[in-house]
Order: structure tokens, then sequence, then C-alpha cells
């Protein structure tokens, strides 16, 4: 036993406990490594998005065109969809101008609705001769089918979340041969299943599915090449088209235990990940191979950008939603997806991530972070900072040697961001020992000084000096209403009285704490408390706004508990109502007062209006009333409601006040915004000396205001109005009333 206590306290003193808990940290790195979490992936991803961003494929060929369906066809032809006459028109003239394969990235689910025989159906008032004439043309479906035939036509598929209908055995699909293990249950699932109306899917040459799954960011960086769909394998669209390019009968997958490799035609092999996805190598939306399909049903395109090209139907039209977001394109034509994946494979530009790349990654992290345990703690900060510098920048090289001239996706951030927790740690232990030293300050001043302040003295001991520095700022004053007259109810017991203080100061308290806010004073039962100073705060006003509500729900569920309590106890009830006011604008804030004595706190004209507001809360019947600088930074967030055009006192510019009403969902509602309107139209016809229209428009908010909501403004505003009606104001009044209190 003694010599185990010997060696534990070698074995600690060599290593140290910083070394062995990074070496704890490195296991649990590898683990979470081997796990990938969606936090793992999404930034290895976001790198290889960043790749593409600086250096896109650059076109050497073209060997794809897309047909449009763009605007400019909508508005000559109709809107979509078309009658398949003109579709059968449209791959008539692509196959006329010698297009290899045409592929649409269009499903046509069901019959066409203009069909003859639909038509004899339907149409009114037709005699029975025309009704035979109309069923004995063949139907546009038919119609559609022969031009298919006349050509090579790759139809698409849309895969589903669910089962739509049962899969059809009948119709045709494409051949499968495997190499390896089997890839079905690699590949991605979808149950339900699309397909074209069943004289179109035999005429056609091939089939393959249009869908692509978006990943959690919504962009599209991987495309399957292979699918299940409602327990079929089925290819995608644009490796459909190079088969039937290809002349090929079949398509041919080769898979591991860890997943697929490749998929494969004649003549090409295409690299995969384990789930039969490609990753596309994009290049930037390219203008030039769109043709708009009007041009060519009216013959006006050139014949070369047609002959020997794979050929895409699909639509840009906005209105038609097939747009995606690419990492080289925030938006880009669906159509155009397949039409890069078909590029890249066709100019052998495809990136692939093979399975070593995970075995290179691991393996790297693991030696540097063992590196960087062994010899960081020998080595001065100046020095670390240089050996950490030169492996970042030799990780992110060498990924990025093989993304340019390799296309291969090496993943650098997982072994840079495992040996930078290991450095980070063993910084941290550093810091935990200079923790120790600063001890003796907090102990110091701990007793008098507010724990952030202490915490920037033990930080920057040369702190501890009078003065402060400029800011944008919000700031809160909050009081409750009434108070003498619960106090006097607690005359005979003043412990009593103490007790109800803190039971309703502490939620109060704690709702602007836990929106950030910092606590600059209590005065009785009032509050004074600030936002975005020490530490900043970008959504102060947002922040001091929600804290005002929380402030409120929580006087509001005491007030529930105290009259169970009084009910319970026989005594009576008097409820708790607190008024708030709020006003952002920029204040000093910093060490106030003595050389002797001195606190944290905040100066200002924004501070004294915040405190004006608050006394007003009582007067306008809401309890919240703000500033025009804080309304206008939240009115997207909550519901805000003008109340006045007021003049305090003490100040020579007058100042537009709101009141906060609710959240969001309260602004959204019918309720809300029709009062608003109303109140906005009384306003507007007060300060336009229009008497009786600001009456007219308060009665009318009366009848609407069923919780009386709106009540003490209303009766505020007819108070003035009469007088004014009586004594009307000078001609220079600008709107504004001069408040005579604080």
């Amino acid at each position: 036993m003694k010599r185990l206590r010997i060696l534990r306290r070698w074995f600690m003193r060599k290593f140290g406990v910083a070394r062995l808990l990074c070496l704890a940290i490195l296991i649990g790195l590898a683990a979470l490594r081997v796990a990938d979490p969606a936090a793992v992936e999404e930034l290895r991803v976001r790198t290889f998005d960043k790749f593409q961003v600086i250096d896109p494929r650059v076109k050497t060929a073209r060997p794809v065109t897309i047909i449009d369906v763009d605007e400019k066809s909508l508005a000559k032809l109709g809107q979509w969809p078309w009658p398949r006459t003109r579709i059968a028109d449209l791959v008539d003239k692509l196959t006329g101008l010698g297009a290899i394969v045409i592929a649409f990235d269009i499903v046509f689910a069901e019959p066409d609705r203009l069909n003859p025989g639909e038509a004899a159906d339907t149409i009114r008032n037709l005699d029975e001769e025309t009704r035979a004439k109309l069923r004995a043309l063949p139907s546009n479906d038919q119609i559609l089918a022969d031009a298919i035939k006349r050509s090579r036509v790759v139809l698409g598929e849309s895969g589903l979340p669910y089962v739509l209908t049962e899969f059809d055995k009948s119709l045709p699909v494409t051949g499968l041969a495997m190499r390896g293990e089997e890839p079905q249950p690699f590949l991605l699932d979808f149950p339900g299943l699309v397909r074209n109306v069943h004289v179109l899917e035999e005429a056609a040459a091939g089939r393959g599915l249009f869908s692509i799954k978006n990943e959690r960011d919504g962009i599209v960086r991987r495309v399957p090449m292979i699918m299940l769909a409602q327990g079929a394998t089925m290819p995608s669209l644009s490796f459909e088209m190079l088969r039937v390019a290809s002349g090929s009968g079949t398509i041919l997958t080769k898979a591991e235990k860890a997943g697929l490799q490749s998929v494969g035609v004649r003549g090409f092999e295409i690299p995969t990940d384990n789930n039969g996805q490609i990753w596309v190598h994009f290049a930037r939306r390219d203008p030039s191979i769109y043709v708009s399909a009007v041009d060519v049903l009216e013959g006006r395109v050139a014949p070369d950008r047609i002959a020997q090209k794979l050929v895409l139907i699909g639509t840009s039209a906005v209105g038609l939603l097939d747009v995606k977001t690419t990492p080289v394109d925030p938006v880009m034509p669906g159509v155009e997806i397949h039409a890069q994946v078909l590029e890249s494979v066709l100019t052998r530009t495809e990136l692939s991530r093979p399975n070593y790349a995970i075995v290179a990654e691991f393996l790297s992290a693991l030696l540097l972070g063992l590196l960087v345990i062994a010899f960081a703690p020998m080595f001065g900060p100046i020095t670390l900072v240089a050996v950490g510098a030169l492996f970042a920048t030799v990780l992110m090289g060498t990924s990025w040697y093989f993304y340019t001239q390799h296309r291969l996706l090496i993943d650098f951030t997982y072994p840079l961001a495992s040996t930078t927790s290991i450095y980070l740690t063993l910084i941290f232990s550093s810091f935990v020992r200079e923790q120790k030293q600063r001890r003796q300050i907090r102990s110091a001043f701990g007793q008098y000084l507010s724990p952030a302040l202490i915490e920037q003295l033990a930080q920057s001991p040369e702190k501890l000096q009078l003065g402060g520095e400029e800011r944008e700022m919000t700031i809160m004053f909050s009081d409750v209403r009434g108070f003498t007259t619960i106090s006097e109810s607690y005359k005979h017991d003043p412990q009593g009285l103490t007790a109800l203080m803190n039971r309703f100061l502490t939620p109060l308290t704690n709702a602007i704490l836990d929106r950030k806010g910092t606590i600059d004073k209590y005065m009785g039962d009032a509050i004074m408390a600030f936002w975005n100073a020490p530490l900043d705060d970008k959504e102060h006003e947002i922040n001091a706004c929600e804290a005002a509500l929380d402030m409120l729900e929580r006087i509001d569920a005491l007030n529930q508990e105290r009259e169970i309590e009084a009910k319970d106890g026989g005594h009576t009830y008097i409820p708790i109502n607190v008024g708030v006011g709020l006003n952002t604008g920029v204040c000093v804030v910093g060490n106030m007062g003595s050389n002797l004595r001195f606190d944290y706190s905040v100066l200002g004209d924004s501070v004294n209006l915040a405190s004006r507001l608050e006394g007003q809360s009582k007067e306008y019947g809401f309890p919240i009333i703000i500033g025009s600088r804080t309304a206008m930074a939240v009115k997207d967030r909550f519901a805000i409601l003008e109340l006045d055009f007021i003049m305090v006192k003490g100040k020579k510019e007058p100042e537009v006040i709101y009141a906060i009403a609710g959240r969001e969902d309260t602004a959204q509602s019918e309720h809300f915004q029709r009062l608003r309107n109303l109140t906005i139209e009384m306003l507007t016809c007060y300060r336009n000396r229009d008497w009786d229209g600001a009456l007219a428009a308060i009665e009318r908010g009366r009848k609407g205001d069923d919780g009386h909501a709106l009540e003490y403004l209303y009766k505020l505003y007819e108070t003035r109005i009469r007088g004014y009606q009586e004594s009307p104001p000078p001609q220079d009044w600008n709107g504004a009333f001069a408040l005579l209190t604080k």
C-alpha cells in the first residue's frame, strides 16, 4: 500500500492532473468522432462548403442543356401544367434538333385534364355527335407517349415520406447488378413514390428519381445516385440519363460492409459515400445552359444548343417553387443541380470522400493530441502559439491540397478542434492556479461590492478608481402601486412587512437577472436596474422588455398565492401591482461615489426619463411604459401601443411614449391590431385638433375593448379633449402634453 501511494505521488508529479485530464479528453473526443453527432458533421461539411465557395468547379465543357419552363414561357403559353400535346411538341422538337437523351425534372402523375375524352364528359351543351368525335380522338397522354417512343426519354419520379399508392409492379424499372455487399441497407429510403401515368412510363427509355434530400441546414451538398423508393431500388434522374446515354441495360453497384463505394454504368464509375450519394462539385450558376421552352417550341434555338447534348426539362419559375440552396449559390433551380451532377461526372471532376479519409483524420488527431500533452507544458506561451499556428497551417494546407489537386474531401476541423481542446485545457489548468492568487481580493471586497464588480476588480485591480464610460443602455425603474396602503395593514407587524417585501422583491429581482439585467439599487419597494453593462448585451432592449413582462407574470403568481393564504387565514387581501418604466439611451456607467465609498451605477438623462415613465404607468392604465428608442428596437417582438407625446418635467424635448401590452402572440391577434388601429386614429385626430373624430374613435374602441384594457387611456384623453374644446390649445401646439409632476 505504501509503495502504491509513493508510485501515485511520483506519477502525479511526473505527469500532473492537467495531463491526465487531457488524456481523458483525447479519448472522449475520439469516441465523439466515432459517434459523429450532428454538430461534428456540421463543422465538417461547412468547411467543405467554404472550399467550394473559394474554389468552385470551373466549367471546361457544357454537355448539358436545360429547357427552362421559365417566366417568359409561362407568360407566352399560359400557366402550368401545359397540355401534354404541347409537351409532345417539345419532345419532338428536341429530338429533331439532335438531343442525346431528354429527361423530365417533372412528374406527370395524373392524366391530362385536357384529354379529349375528359372534355367530352365535362363540357356542357355539346351535341352527342361532337361528344362522340371527341371521345374518338387519341388522348393527350397517348400523343406524348408516342413522342417519347420516338426519342430517348427519361421520366422523372418523386420519392415521398409517406405511402400514397401501392407500388405498381407492372411498370418497368431499371435493372441492377451488384458487386460485393447488397446496397439496399445503406440507401436513402423513401416510403412512398409518385410515378407517371401508366402509358408514359411504358413508353419511356428510363425512369429516375429527381428527389433530393436537403441536409439539416437546408443546403444541398450530396445528391443520391441510387435510392430505395417504396421498396424498389431506383436510380436518380441524372444517373438514369447516363445509363440511357451509354446504352447500358443495368446499373452496377460496388459495396462493402461499411457501405457503398461507387455506382456505375458502361464507361463511368462514380465514387459515392456509403449511402450512395455523390459529393457534387458545384460550379457557379450558369445562365448559358438555359434555353427557354417557348423558344424551342417556336423554333428560335440554334441547333448546336441541343445537338449531342443531354437535355433536362425543368423550371426556374419562382411560382413553381423548385429552388435549392447550394454551397456556392443561395438560390439555384433544382433542375440545375441535376445538370451539375452530370457535368461533374462527364468531365471527371466529381468530388469524393474515401473511407481512408476518416482513418487519416482520426490518427492525425491522436498523434497531434499526444504531442501537445507531452510537450506543451515545457514551452512558454509564445512558443506554444507559434507551434500551434504551424500545426493549424499544416492541417488546413493538407486538406486544401487534396481538395484542389485530387478532388478529395479531407477534414481538418476534427484534428484541429481536438488538438485545440487539449491545448485550451492545459491553459485552463494554468488559469485555475492563477485564480488562487486572486482570492485575497475577492475576500477583501466581497462584503460590500457587487459580485460583477468584484470579478472585474479581481481581473483588473487598476479599475479600483472613480470614473465611468459612455454606452447605450436600457434603464428600468419599477415600483409597487399603493404600497402605502399595504404597509399600513402591517403597522402592528413590521416583521411581516419585511417578509412581504422580500417575498415580492425576490421574484422581481430574479426576473431581471434571468434576462441579463444588473440590479443598480433597491429603494424601499422600488427597483432600479439596467442592461448592457458591465457586460455587453446586443439585445438589451428586448431583454429588458422580456424582464418587465416576466415581472408582471411572477407578481400575478404571487398574488394568487397570497389571495389563497388570505382566504385561509381570514384576513384582508390587498393585491400587489407593479408599475415599470423602461428607456434606452446613452448613459455614463461606472464606479460612482466618493473616494471612500462608491458603487457601480449609471447616470444620465435617459435614466431620469425612465424614472418619469415609471411614474406615469398608473395614469395611462398600463403597467409597462417605455420610451421611443426602446419601442423602435422591440416593435417587431412585442405588442407595442403608442400612448402619448409628452413633455416630462425637467426636460425641454417632448417624447413619444408607448405601452407594452404583451408579446408577439398578442401583437399578431386581430383584437389587439384592431384596438391599436383605433388608438392610432384617435391620436391622429387628437393631434390634428379633430376633437369630434378623436371622441368617435374612443367610442368605437370602447365597443371592441371587452376587457376594458384601454379605459384609463380613453378617460384620460376624454378629459383632455373636453378641456381643449372649452379652451383650445395655442396655434403652435404640436400635440405634446406637459406633465406637471414627476
